[in-house]
C-alpha cells in the first residue's frame, strides 16, 4: 500500500472511530463546568434583540463559530464536507476542512476538499497542514498550492505531537517546526492560524507562536475528543493495553489554556479560538466570556451528521444558536462585545440539597 493510500486509510478509521466509539478524555474536563452564568434579573434588552454577529477573516459570520478542522481525503469524506460546507454557508459560519497532506501526494481525493468551497463559496475557508510536515519536505509552494485549490482564507498548521507519538505510523518530529511556522508566516499569501488538535496551548507555547509572527490560535484544548485515545484505540482492541495508555488522558483543559493564552492580550494583538470539549452554546458562552474570539466544534456536528444528515446539522445549530442566544439573555448582554469574565461566575459549592 503507498503512501497516498495509507493516509485515506487512516483518515477513514478516524472518522470511524469518532462517531462509533467513546473517545472522549476519560478523567479530565474543558473546565467549563467551574463557571456558571452571573444571572441578571434586570437585562433591559428584548431576546429578540440579541446579535450574535462577528467578523473572522475579513468576512461576516452569524454566529461566533468555525467548524474546527475534520476530514478529507479519502471517498466517503466528499458527502461529509459537502453536507458541513452547506450547512457551514446556510448558518454563515467558518469552516475548517481535515489535514490536507493526502494531496500533496496524490489527487485522487482533490474534490473531497474541494467540495468545501463549492457548497460554501463566500464563508471564511480554512486549509490545513500539519505542522512535522513542515520539516518533512513540505515546502512553502506546497503550502501555497493547497491554499490555491482550496481557495481558502486561511491556512492551518495544526500541533499534534502526542497524536504523532501514539499513532503506530506517526512522525514525531517536530526540531525546527517554530523556524518553518515562523517562514510560513512571513511569507504566505493568506493568515496563517496554528491550533492544537485536543490536548491544548499553553501560555508559553502561545508565547513562541506570537513571537514567530502568529496572529491567530487556538487552543483545542483536552476535555473533548482524546486523540491520543483515538490513536491508543488504533493499537488496541480497548486502548489500555499498550505501554502509553496513561497518556489518553495528557492535556491543558481548555478553560486553562484559553485563561493562560488570553493573558497575553496585554502584549499581543490576536484572534484567540478556543475549541476542546465545546458540545452546547452555553460552553461557548463561556469560552467567549472567558476571551475567546471565536469557538470551534468538530465531534458533535460529525455525529450529528452520522445521525440524520443535513438536517440533523441543522437542528444541532438550531439549538447551538438558541443557547448562546440564551446565555447573552441571561447574563443581560445584547451582543458579543458586552460579554466578558463579569458575566461568569466560580461555583464555589454543589448547590443540590442531597438531603431529600
Amino acid at each position: 500500500m503507498n503512501d497516498s493510500m495509507h493516509t485515506s486509510s487512516r483518515k477513514e478509521e478516524h472518522v470511524r472511530l469518532c462517531t462509533e466509539r467513546d473517545v472522549r478524555f476519560r478523567q479530565k474536563t474543558t473546565g467549563f463546568e467551574r463557571y456558571e452564568f452571573d444571572y441578571v434579573a434586570l437585562p433591559e434588552l428584548d431576546f429578540d434583540e440579541i446579535e450574535t454577529q462577528t467578523t473572522f477573516l475579513g468576512r461576516t459570520l452569524r454566529l461566533p463559530l468555525i467548524v474546527s478542522s475534520m476530514t478529507g481525503g479519502y471517498a466517503g469524506a466528499e458527502a461529509i464536507n459537502a453536507a458541513l460546507a452547506e450547512c457551514c454557508q446556510h448558518h454563515r459560519i467558518a469552516l475548517g476542512v481535515g489535514s490536507m497532506r493526502q494531496l500533496l501526494e496524490s489527487d485522487a481525493h482533490l474534490q473531497s476538499f474541494r467540495i468545501a468551497r463549492d457548497r460554501a463559496p463566500d464563508i471564511p475557508l480554512v486549509a490545513n497542514i500539519g505542522a512535522t510536515q513542515l520539516v518533512q519536505g513540505v515546502r512553502l509552494q506546497d503550502i501555497q498550492r493547497l491554499v490555491s485549490l482550496l481557495d481558502a482564507d486561511a491556512v492551518a498548521i495544526h500541533l499534534n505531537p502526542l497524536q504523532e507519538l501514539l499513532q503506530p505510523e506517526g512522525t514525531p518530529r517536530f526540531r525546527g517546526v517554530l523556524d518553518a511556522i515562523a517562514a510560513v508566516v512571513e511569507q504566505c499569501s493568506v493568515p496563517v492560524l496554528v491550533k492544537e488538535v485536543g490536548a491544548g496551548l499553553s501560555g508559553r507555547v502561545a508565547v513562541s507562536l506570537l513571537v514567530a509572527g502568529v496572529r491567530i490560535l487556538d487552543v483545542a484544548g483536552a476535555g473533548g475528543t482524546s486523540w491520543a485515545g483515538v490513536e491508543l484505540l488504533r493499537a488496541a482492541p480497548d486502548g489500555t493495553n499498550h505501554p502509553l495508555a496513561e497518556l489518553w488522558d495528557c492535556g491543558i483543559p481548555t478553560a486553562d489554556a484559553l485563561a493562560e493564552v488570553h493573558a497575553l492580550r496585554s502584549q499581543y494583538h490576536f484572534t484567540l479560538i478556543a475549541s476542546g470539549g465545546i458540545r452546547s452554546g452555553f460552553d461557548a458562552a463561556k469560552a467567549l466570556a472567558l476571551g475567546a474570539d471565536l469557538v470551534g466544534i468538530a465531534r458533535p456536528l460529525l455525529q450529528a451528521y452520522q445521525r440524520g444528515g443535513r438536517t440533523e446539522l441543522d437542528r444541532f445549530l438550531a439549538d447551538w444558536e438558541l443557547q448562546l442566544r440564551a446565555a447573552l439573555f441571561v447574563c443581560g448582554c445584547q451582543n458579543l462585545s458586552a460579554l466578558n469574565a463579569s458575566c461568569l461566575r466560580v461555583r464555589t459549592c454543589d448547590h443540590r440539597d442531597d438531603s431529600k
